[in-house]
C-alpha cells in the first residue's frame, strides 16, 4: 500500500507559486457533493513575490469565526506591491474556507478543526486534505510564518502575539524576537493545552520561525484589534528584511503562561460572571468567575477561584457557558 504522505496531494493552485510579481488565486480542492457532482472548495491565496530573500508564509480564518487575520491579510493581498518587497509573501486569508464562509470554527463539510489536524491526510477529509497541503507544499517554502487568531465566539483575549518555549533555544530566540517586533500591546510565552495536530506545531517540527496571535474574540473584530494586526503583519516583514521601512515599535507588556494552572474550566452548566475585566490584576485565591445555576432559584453559584498571581488575559465570552469550557486564562506579567 502506498505511504499517505507519497499520495499526490488533490489541491491544485491556480497560480505559478513562483512567478515574480503578484498574483491572485486559489487552492482548488476537489469536492463531490450533493448539489455540484464535480465541484470545488476554493481557497483564496496571494503570492507577492521579488527576486531572492525570505519567504513569509501569513495566514488567517485557520478557525472560521476570526476576523482580525483575514481582515488585515485581505487588505495586505490588495495592496502589497512587488517593488516594496525583497523575497516572497504568501497569503491565506482564510485558510480553512468552508469554515470561514460558514462562521464557524470547524468545517461546516466535515467538522474538522484545521488547527488541530496537521500533518493532515492527502486522501483523509476536506480539512485533512487542507491540511496536508500546506503541511507539504507551503510550509516547506517559508522561513516565517505567521498565524492569525483570536477567541471567536467563545473566548477573549487581551491582544498579544505569541510564541512558544521550544527546546531549541536559538529557534526559540528567533520567534521572540519576532513577537517582539509584531509590537502588540501584549506579547506572550505561551502554553497550550493541547499542541498535537497544530499548525504551530508543523512550523515549529520543521525549524521555521512561528509566531501567532489572539486578538481579542467574541465572534467579532474590534477597530483597535484589526490595527494591532495590520501594524504586526508589517512590523513583521520589515522585522524579515522582506518589506522596506522601519519597525513601529510600541511598547509592549510581556506575559508568560507557566503552568496548567493558567487556565480554569466550568464543573457546571449555568450563567458565567466574569468577576474582573481582561488585563486587570489577579490573586492567588480570588473569585474570577461564577457559574449559576439557571434549573431553579435559591442555588448557590460554583466559584471559580484563581491558582496563581498574574492577571485576567483571556475569558468565555458568551453568557452561557458548559461544564468543561474554559472560563478564564491568567498570565504573568514578566520583565
Amino acid at each position: 500500500m502506498l505511504d499517505q504522505h507519497l499520495r499526490p496531494s488533490p489541491v491544485v493552485p491556480t497560480i505559478d507559486l513562483d512567478a515574480e510579481g503578484v498574483q491572485h488565486g486559489f487552492l482548488r480542492l476537489p469536492y463531490s457533493r450533493d448539489d455540484s457532482a464535480w465541484g470545488s472548495v476554493m481557497v483564496p491565496i496571494a503570492v507577492i513575490r521579488n527576486g531572492r530573500g525570505s519567504t513569509a508564509l501569513l495566514s488567517g480564518g485557520n478557525h472560521g469565526d476570526e476576523y482580525e487575520g483575514p481582515l488585515a491579510l485581505y487588505e495586505l493581498a490588495r495592496t502589497l506591491k512587488p517593488e516594496d518587497i525583497a523575497g516572497t509573501v504568501i497569503i491565506l486569508p482564510a485558510l480553512n474556507y468552508p469554515a470561514f464562509r460558514a462562521g464557524t470554527r470547524t468545517s461546516p463539510i466535515d467538522k474538522g478543526n484545521l488547527n488541530r489536524l496537521f500533518p493532515g491526510r492527502p486522501d483523509g477529509t476536506v480539512t485533512e486534505k487542507i491540511a496536508d497541503y500546506v503541511m507539504r507544499h507551503l510550509l516547506p517554502r517559508a522561513d516565517i510564518v505567521l498565524d492569525f487568531h483570536s477567541g471567536g465566539r467563545t473566548l477573549d483575549f487581551v491582544p498579544f502575539c505569541a510564541a512558544h518555549i521550544l527546546s531549541d533555544k536559538e529557534q526559540e530566540a528567533r520567534a521572540f524576537a519576532a513577537v517582539e517586533a509584531f509590537s502588540a500591546p501584549y506579547s506572550v510565552k505561551m502554553l497550550e493545552i493541547d499542541a498535537v495536530g497544530m499548525l504551530d506545531t508543523a512550523a515549529e517540527d520543521m525549524g521555521k520561525t512561528f509566531v501567532t496571535t489572539e486578538l481579542g474574540g467574541g465572534g467579532t473584530s474590534r477597530a483597535r484589534t484589526v490595527r494591532i494586526a495590520r501594524k504586526g503583519i508589517a512590523n513583521l516583514l520589515r522585522h524579515s528584511g522582506i518589506l522596506d521601512g522601519e519597525i513601529e515599535q510600541t511598547r509592549t507588556s510581556w506575559l508568560d503562561m507557566p503552568s496548567d494552572d493558567c487556565f480554569s474550566f466550568a464543573e457546571d452548566d449555568g450563567m458565567i460572571e466574569t468577576m474582573i475585566d481582561l488585563g486587570d490584576p489577579v490573586e492567588d485565591g480570588m473569585v474570577i468567575a461564577r457559574i449559576h445555576g439557571t434549573g431553579r432559584t435559591g442555588t448557590a453559584p460554583q466559584e471559580i477561584r484563581a491558582r496563581m498571581d498574574g492577571i485576567l488575559a483571556a475569558r468565555h465570552f458568551p453568557g452561557l457557558v458548559k461544564a468543561g469550557d474554559c472560563a478564564a486564562v491568567i498570565a504573568v506579567k514578566v520583565d
